[in-house]
């Protein structure tokens, strides 16, 4: 990845075909759990957006990083516990399958503290 992406698929597509097979089912689960949620790019790399930013996603070497602000690793500390983590980050690695349905349920999370940020504003 040299250039900063002009948006999602630009991104997707500068990655092999299993890499942007994994991009492209956690992008699906993030748009299903989040429907109004605007798709960014953020820090050069995918993001959502409702109200505020929700959570981004990106490639490296070994695995798929999920970034949905400590917040939405705290809420979901023991069903993360098999993967590493960061301050706001967990590391999906390419040899497992992706956690699609916990991906979900954090996005989930992050959409109802979004919108009750807003209210309270």
């Amino acid at each position: 990845m040299m250039n900063k992406p002009i948006d999602v698929d630009a991104y997707i597509l500068s990655f092999p075909a299993d890499i942007q097979k994994l991009l492209g089912q956690i992008r699906s689960t993030i748009k299903a759990a989040a429907p109004e949620a605007t798709e960014v790019i953020s820090y050069g790399i995918p993001a959502f957006k409702l109200n505020s930013m929700l959570v981004w996603f990106a490639a490296h070497t070994n695995h798929i990083g999920l970034y949905p602000r400590g917040s939405g690793l705290e809420e979901f500390k023991t069903e993360l516990s098999a993967y590493k983590t960061g301050k706001g980050s967990v590391q999906f690695p390419f040899d497992k399958p992706l956690p699609l349905e916990l991906i979900a349920k954090i996005v989930k999370f992050r959409v109802v503290e979004n919108l009750q940020k807003m209210k309270r504003k």
